[in-house]
């Protein structure tokens, strides 16, 4: 039987036979569940997508995809119903995101520390940038992806977690928590991120920045600044005009291509194949410096082991910092640790 083969006629055919039976009947008789992530919605009616696109293959093939055959969800049911004109939705919300909650927590720190009413004019400005961040696809979210309840609701979620609260928790999320600790960790650095983020999302400045590799996935989750002023962030790094003028500026000053970190250098390990690669650092995160020019004295040249140990969570280390952690464990490993040769660069350069 070949998944996914199946027309728009199969499906009509199917949603009459659930409509005939009723729900519970229908998932019985074909041994599925109710839908955990996604409804197909037809003329009003919410139906069980991943029964619906798996039964509807009898109608072509003989029988129906077992639920144990294929998956309900994106790259199968749901592109299946889609491909033949049905609507399919987002039976819940998605948990909040790292970027999400900033917002959200920056708008309880502002209101000492106390959640909002779904009624509040703020919660409703805080839902409309929920919107228009859209951390979420939108067939990822349901239709009441962050509206003001919603809003309210993860504003108590926060509130409630404060050390100083003494009352009964709301149901919060382990990422609810994190963020909680860093704004009372880093005050006036998270205040700075929601600020940019804020201001990003009123200009439309921060809408279209996607993510350039899967790589950054890990690094995203845990940055300081959340994942959209992370990729900004990496966006400067990646300028290959601001880092060919600070690796030009580097070797002029009669510097090497050498990690500011940990000494290690790409040619002399690599030879001609390691020769003039090395990464760019950008050393003060975007939640800190704001937009703006960037000076080549803001940039570091480090290796691609470094820059990952960097950026791997907050709050991020400088380069000096970092050198002194990896001197620390040679320096406990009996090994010795060769010095970057960098000259100074601290020369401006408008990107």
């Amino acid at each position: 039987m070949a998944k996914g083969l199946i027309s728009r006629d199969d499906i009509l055919k199917t949603l009459e036979e659930y409509d005939a039976l009723g729900r519970d009947t229908f998932l019985d008789r074909y041994g599925y569940r109710e839908a955990s992530t996604y409804l197909l919605v037809h003329e009003g009616k919410d139906y069980d997508s991943k029964a619906i696109a798996g039964v509807a293959h009898k109608h072509q093939h003989g029988e129906p995809l077992t639920w144990q055959q294929f998956n309900g969800g994106l790259g199968q049911a749901v592109d299946w119903l889609k491909r033949e004109g049905f609507k399919v939705v987002a039976s819940r919300n998605p948990k909040w995101t790292r970027d999400e909650l900033i917002l959200a927590c920056d708008l309880v720190v502002r209101n000492g520390w106390e959640g909002l009413a779904a009624e509040d004019p703020r919660i409703a400005e805080l839902s409309a940038l929920l919107q228009v961040l859209a951390a979420y696809p939108e067939e990822e979210r349901a239709a009441t992806y962050r509206n003001c309840n919603g809003a309210a609701r993860k504003t108590y979620d926060i509130a409630t977690h404060h050390p100083d609260y003494s009352g009964k928790r709301t149901n919060g999320g382990r990422l609810d928590v994190v963020v909680l600790q860093d704004f009372l960790d880093r005050p006036a650095a998270m205040a700075q991120a929601a600020q940019l983020l804020r201001e990003g999302l009123k200009a439309g400045t921060l809408e279209t920045v996607l993510a350039e590799d899967d790589d950054d996935a890990e690094d995203e989750a845990s940055a300081p600044e959340g994942r959209v002023l992370y990729r900004r962030h990496r966006t400067r790094e990646r300028n290959k005009g601001l880092r060919k003028k600070k690796i030009a500026a580097v070797l002029k000053a009669g510097g090497s291509l050498s990690c500011e970190a940990c000494g290690f250098d790409f040619a002399l390990v690599y030879g001609e194949r390691g020769e003039g690669y090395i990464e760019c650092h950008h050393v003060v995160p975007l939640h800190e410096a704001g937009e703006g020019t960037t000076k080549l004295s803001d940039l570091a040249l480090i290796c691609s082991n470094c820059h990952r140990m960097i950026h791997r969570s907050a709050p991020w280390p400088t380069p000096a910092e970092l050198r002194d952690l990896v001197q620390r464990q040679t320096t406990s490993a009996g090994a010795v640790m060769p010095g970057p040769r960098h000259a100074d660069t601290s020369v401006a350069g408008a990107r």
